[in-house]
């Protein structure tokens, strides 16, 4: 019997403010690419964003990438964190430290999760400019939990930080 699996819709996250940013966003699609039954299908523009938490490190280049997939969040999370670490990402990095690549599921089709170790929509979606600006050139999808547009989160978004499109572009699809 032939079973045809679901294909998801996933956004993810992608930040980098370690040696050279451009490419570690590039060898993230790269990998994620890789992954079975799993295209990136589209990315965002590149953003130049400051960073939160902890101000004395580089400036983040920051994209979201739109990923169709048949892996479940679970799997999709784990592969997440192999693509971080093959990356040269330690597990036990610094929160709000200084990162060769930091992958983060934000959404996955209009589903919800709220797991110790996984929650979609990621928490701080409608609090980061940096993930909003990037997510809104590829879609306008609706929190699924809040009910409110990518759009309508932006113009109430709490954050004031520095942002800005680079110019570079990541994928180009035909």
């Amino acid at each position: 019997m032939n079973i045809r699996h679901a294909n998801h819709t996933i956004y993810v996250g992608a930040g980098s403010n370690m040696a050279n940013r451009l490419d570690n966003l590039r060898k993230a699609i790269e990998l994620l690419n890789q992954l079975p039954r799993t295209s990136v299908k589209k990315t965002s523009a590149v953003y130049h964003s400051e960073p939160l938490g902890f101000s004395a490190q580089e400036w983040f280049y920051n994209a979201v990438f739109e990923l169709r997939s048949e892996l479940n969040p679970e799997t999709c999370l784990v592969q997440c964190k192999r693509i971080e670490c093959l990356m040269g990402r330690p597990a036990d990095h610094k929160k709000w430290g200084p990162r060769i690549i930091d992958l983060d599921i934000l959404l996955y089709d209009n589903r919800t999760c709220n797991e110790e170790h996984l929650t979609i929509p990621h928490p701080e979606l409608s609090n980061r400019r940096f993930v909003l600006l990037p997510i809104l050139d590829l879609a306008n999808p609706v929190h699924p939990v809040l009910g409110q547009t990518m759009r309508e989160l932006l113009e109430t978004c709490p954050d004031t930080s520095s942002i800005e499109r680079t110019g570079h572009t990541l994928l180009t699809v035909t």
